[in-house]
């Protein structure tokens, strides 16, 4: 699909909307805030070069080789899943209107698939869904669930959040993960 020019932020095309990445059974469903610009032009998740969440993946060893974002469907068969809090915008966590992620619609996929793990890939996700200030959300795994499905907040991957990027927390994620029976 060729990519489109969008704005820096604003409504989210319905031809660049990314689907989520969800069934039954899966190890872990990362879940971010919304798509960037980048993300949503070549309608992929994590798109952004700067980003380093696929190479993260691959590093913490949950993917046996680097993904590239346009083929994201593909973590499905390593029992990875994807999605997002807001699907109607994109931008920025500060760009995206008030009311714009969705804590319900979250919890209630979550409650339908059952993944092992919810990891948030960002504190601000994590603590809209949780109703708590992002100060109060440690890094790593929470005392919170959802039915069954586990919390774990990391760190977010985007060049933008560099200053606060440690890799420590996505392996002990990833640690859980490889116990897995």
């Amino acid at each position: 699909m060729p990519e489109t020019r969008l704005d820096k932020f604003g409504p989210l095309p319905a031809e660049h909307c990314v689907p989520d990445l969800l069934s039954a059974g899966l190890k872990v469903v990362f879940c971010g805030t919304a798509l960037g610009r980048v993300s949503a032009e070549r309608r992929a998740y994590y798109a952004n070069p700067g980003n380093f969440f696929w190479r993260t993946l691959h590093n913490i060893g949950l993917t046996p080789e680097r993904v590239r974002p346009e083929d994201y469907a593909t973590l499905l068969q390593f029992g990875i899943g994807l999605t997002d809090l807001c699907k109607a915008h994109f931008g920025n966590d500060n760009e995206l209107p008030a009311g714009a992620l969705d804590a319900g619609a979250l919890r209630n996929k979550i409650l339908k698939f059952q993944p092992r793990i919810l990891a948030f890939t960002s504190k601000t996700g994590a603590g809209t869904f949780l109703g708590r200030p992002t100060g109060a959300i440690p890094l790593g795994f929470q005392d919170d669930k959802v039915g069954e499905t586990r919390i774990c907040v990391l760190p977010s991957p985007s060049g933008q959040a560099r200053i606060f990027w440690d890799q420590q927390a996505w392996q002990d994620l990833a640690d859980a993960v490889k116990a897995m029976p």
